[in-house]
């Protein structure tokens, strides 16, 4: 996020613009193409969600609106806090770390990483031992 902010910043300074959001993921980095689908084919072998295999989402709000669908063992909704970033990932973009907690309830308090440069992708599976809203 730190880059990100940076980079609006300096392009604010020089007076450029950004560019479209589908190129959003080459203005910050990460893989794209067949490179982009070896990284996915390979992070598939690891579950969903962690660190060699994080969900991919399209920004920020990708991020809390695919949290916001997750449910927990009893059925409701987790709460979930961002943690920071954990530097580049199995894609070649920055990933995050959040903190979801399902209290009481099964898988109780657990990490999700979530590479939040993929504005082309939505994640439709849950992570282990949760279910999702579709």
């Amino acid at each position: 996020m730190k880059r990100f902010i940076l980079t609006a910043c300096l392009l604010g300074v020089l007076g450029t613009s950004a560019p479209a959001s589908d190129d959003l993921a080459d203005f910050l980095g990460g893989f794209r193409g067949k490179k982009l689908e070896k990284a996915i084919e390979k992070a598939e072998q690891h579950p969903l969600g962690n660190e060699k295999n994080p969900i991919r989402v399209n920004m920020p709000e990708g991020q809390r609106a695919y949290l916001r669908r997750l449910r927990c063992s009893d059925g409701k909704a987790p709460s979930y806090q961002r943690e920071g970033s954990i530097g580049a990932g199995p894609f070649g973009s920055i990933v995050d770390v959040y903190i979801v907690d399902c209290g009481e309830a099964l898988p109780g308090k657990v990490s999700v990483y979530l590479d939040m440069y993929h504005p082309e992708h939505e994640e439709n599976r849950p992570v282990s031992t949760f279910t999702i809203e579709r």
